[in-house]
């Protein structure tokens, strides 16, 4: 059975959160910033409106998905307000931990942080992955138009390293801050690729695959451009401050098959970086205007890859990332305030 690594949830506790952060930040990630009838269907399928889990795993059921690994997305609970950032984190990840309670053979998630406060993030990453049972850690590629690469952000790296956590990036929606892309309505077509391209390099860049070699890091959509370019980095990019070439650090890194259905952007990328580091996923539920969810995994069936190929990439290499089985002690900030509050009585 397949493990969808990129996979959305937009839980209805979150919902106003995410318009109070989408109101006080001018990020146009919540749905009333997106009325348009396939982004009320998008939306839709991602949430828990009554009814919409049990249709999502029938999709899952049809499309031989054992499990979806949940990550918000662009609907991040960032805020330049400390407090604020770390309220949303609380809400979305206490909701995704009571999805994942009630369903968990099909259901795991990522903890989200609320960037860009370190101390705090540091303290939810501990809660969500320790507390809240976790798989991983999500991060945008940026925050507020500045690259989670950088340096302020080393501390969460030095401790998801210590952690040996998988860490899965997805794109801020923001057109890498270009008018080139966002100026010509590109920011969603192919300005999340470019965000996509742009974390790799930045990654390469600071270093980090080679600092922080226990972090499993993966990138979204294929890497965007980066399958394309390992050989120009090489011959470049290759400066003296790097510790590995551009070409190695990259193929350090996984990458999930989303891919709109491309097959030859699929074994570019699988010639790429190797089979071993391609990971299922589907981005869901953003395909489904254009195709099915059992699509979004038959086109690496029909991919013309070899069959031990397809093999590690559909039904292995996913668990080499994640630690389904680990059991943490799971108490959330509603059983703790309880617990106090029996003490009390």
């Amino acid at each position: 059975m397949i493990v969808d690594v990129h996979a959305h949830y937009l839980p209805t506790s979150y919902r106003p959160m995410l318009e109070t952060l989408t109101a006080t930040s001018g990020r146009p990630t919540a749905p009333a910033s997106n009325p348009t009838p396939d982004a009320r269907r998008i939306f839709a399928a991602m949430s828990d409106a009554p009814g919409m889990i049990d249709q999502r795993i029938a999709m899952m059921d049809d499309a031989g998905v054992e499990r979806q690994i949940l990550s918000p997305g662009s609907m991040a609970p960032y805020a330049t307000d400390s407090r604020l950032a770390v309220e949303a984190a609380h809400i979305l990840n206490d909701s995704y931990r009571e999805l994942t309670d009630s369903r968990p053979s099909r259901f795991s998630s990522l903890v989200s942080l609320p960037l860009p406060h370190i101390d705090a993030s540091l303290e939810e990453m501990r809660r969500g992955l320790d507390e809240l049972g976790m798989v991983g850690v999500a991060f945008s590629c940026s925050v507020f138009n500045r690259s989670t690469a950088e340096e302020e952000f080393e501390p969460l790296y030095e401790e998801m390293n210590a952690r040996g956590t998988t860490l899965f990036f997805h794109p801020a929606q923001n057109g890498i801050c270009s008018p080139f892309i966002n100026d010509y309505g590109f920011t969603a077509a192919a300005g999340a690729s470019l965000e996509d391209t742009a974390i790799v390099l930045h990654l390469i860049k600071r270093n980090i695959p080679a600092r922080y070699p226990d972090i499993k890091i993966v990138i979204p959509h294929l890497g965007g451009l980066i399958p394309m370019q390992l050989a120009r980095l090489d011959g470049q990019a290759s400066t003296p401050d790097l510790l590995s070439p551009p070409s190695v650090m990259a193929r350090s890194l996984y990458y999930d098959t989303v891919g709109w259905g491309s097959q030859a952007a699929l074994r570019c990328a699988c010639e790429a970086f190797g089979a071993d580091h391609l990971v299922p996923g589907s981005d869901f539920s953003a395909l489904l205007t254009v195709e099915s969810y059992r699509r979004t995994f038959e086109y690496i069936k029909e991919s013309r890859l070899p069959d031990e190929e397809i093999e590690k990439i559909l039904y292995r290499n996913a668990f080499t990332l994640f630690d389904f089985d680990k059991a943490p002690p799971r108490i959330s900030r509603k059983d703790e305030i309880a617990e106090v509050e029996h003490g009390r009585a």
